[in-house]
């Protein structure tokens, strides 16, 4: 058996491609949009893929899963519990508790493990030349390294209305009946790891035990005295914000992504068109540079979304493909590293690119706004906006400021003044950065904090020294 974990460092996300040597077929469990990366795989290894499934209707991330089936002609299993509510709107074989897919010798048997969502499957895979016992288990958002999948996520961005109790219970039920009754042994390969926010204190080790899991990790003395009151205490205690792009890719997945198909290479853009495209506005700018170079000098309305490691994660803060549908242009050096964010961004369904530009010369430039610590005070501020996690917030914060997580402004905008100028920070002013040109686009007058919370801390250390 060939078992390789693909790990998406920009949204901590793993898939996986289980492969049977013997018989050169594949199967891949929560793909992700941006395919090649599975394709190059199975040549590799002279397999071919078969099978794509995934554990539940994901919310952090656009699933791969109709993507990399259309690509390849493989058939797509997806789960059919979790009721009525909860059932895919596209084709695929429905996956049921202890039902199997099976390839050569390798069997992935279904677990119906719920609490992170109703529907969620974990997969326990045997290796039938190895063993006819179960040696592996993908948990997917069920059980994480070190901690568990929240299960407040749908009311925190799917709209739902106290469904956190429910599922707090169904988790409790779920480690109770399906995940310490397996073997000490079994390697727990979870669909995420440190940075998701799909729990609130994912470890960054890539896998490990049953075992490890019930005797070391947080929930387990509430498992052994059969504690759930206390297990639901602690589960929802502290869970940190919830994106709100996260409710789009809920309702993305469920009714099917839209299929690409082969994406050719970003072309680069003459600056006079988007120059005029630009001052109709008919496209948007992506500013791709670190937020300090991005303060010497954008484009007019362009957002910062720094690339790098987090261009999927900023892009979903700063982009509504929902309600914004102009075409986006990435400052880039090459069609490469252009095309390659690109593929960040179709992970969170930001597909409308148009193409990209090298330098921003002959277009119109903005200098962004900013204001030193020290000027704070006397400022008239219509808000002191803190875009940093309410975890952060409730560490230490600007007096008088109000949280509101970057993930999520632009989506609560009703919440910020609509006159006067708000003054936004973030812990070092990468956050803030992207969060406050999102909120320039929308139309907001917005002053970024210079070395927002961390520069206004050292500024007022010097003042009580």
């Amino acid at each position: 058996m060939l078992l390789e974990r693909i790990y998406d460092e920009d949204l901590a996300q793993a898939s996986y491609f289980i492969g049977c040597q013997a018989k050169g077929e594949a199967v891949v469990v929560d793909a992700r949009r941006d395919i090649q990366v599975y394709q190059e795989l199975a040549a590799k290894n002279g397999m071919k893929i078969v099978a794509v499934t995934e554990t539940h209707i994901h919310a952090d991330y656009l699933s791969g899963t109709r993507e990399l089936a259309a690509a390849t002609d493989a058939t797509i299993y997806v789960s059919g519990e979790g009721g009525a509510d909860w059932q895919y709107e596209f084709e695929g074989e429905r996956l049921f508790d202890q039902e199997a897919i099976t390839l050569g010798n390798i069997s992935l048997k279904a677990l119906h493990t719920p609490g992170h969502t109703p529907e969620h499957l974990s997969f326990l895979v045997t290796d039938g030349v190895f063993s006819d016992k179960p040696g592996f288990l993908l948990s997917g958002d069920f059980v994480f390294s070190g901690d568990l999948g929240r299960p407040d996520l749908l009311d925190e961005a799917a709209g739902g209305i106290d469904t956190r109790f429910a599922g707090a219970h169904d988790l409790f039920v779920s480690l109770k009946e399906k995940f310490v009754t397996l073997p000490d042994y079994i390697q727990v390969y979870p669909g995420h790891g440190a940075g998701s926010a799909c729990g609130k204190a994912l470890g960054a080790i890539p896998s490990s035990t049953v075992g490890y899991e019930r005797n070391f990790a947080w929930w387990g003395p509430y498992l052994a005295a059969d504690d759930e009151a206390g297990f639901v205490e602690a589960l929802l205690d502290g869970q940190p914000d919830a994106h709100a792009y996260f409710g789009r890719m809920k309702r993305q997945n469920r009714q099917g992504p839209v299929i690409l198909g082969e994406r050719a290479p970003l072309t680069e853009l003459a600056t006079k068109d988007v120059a005029i495209a630009l001052a109709a506005d008919k496209i948007g700018v992506i500013d791709t540079r670190h937020h300090s170079q991005v303060q010497a000098g954008t484009v007019t309305g362009a957002l910062n979304i720094p690339a790098g490691n987090k261009t999927a994660s900023y892009g979903g803060w700063a982009v509504d493909p929902e309600t914004d549908h102009r075409p986006l242009v990435l400052l880039a050096p090459s069609s490469e590293i252009a095309t390659e964010m690109w593929g960040h961004l179709i992970r969170v369904g930001i597909d409308n690119v148009a193409g990209y530009i090298t330098s921003f010369d002959g277009l119109p430039v903005y200098i962004p706004k900013t204001l030193a610590p020290a000027d704070l005070a006397r400022f008239d501020a219509a808000m002191v906006l803190d875009v940093r996690n309410k975890s952060e917030h409730t560490a230490g914060h600007i007096p008088g400021s109000e949280q509101l997580n970057a993930g999520r402004v632009l989506w609560h905008t009703e919440k910020l003044p609509k006159d006067g100028v708000i003054v936004s920070y973030c812990q070092s002013g990468v956050r803030n950065s992207v969060a406050a040109s999102a909120l320039r686009r929308a139309g907001f007058d917005v002053v970024e904090l210079e070395g927002s919370y961390a520069g206004w801390a050292d500024w007022k250390q010097t003042q009580n020294v």
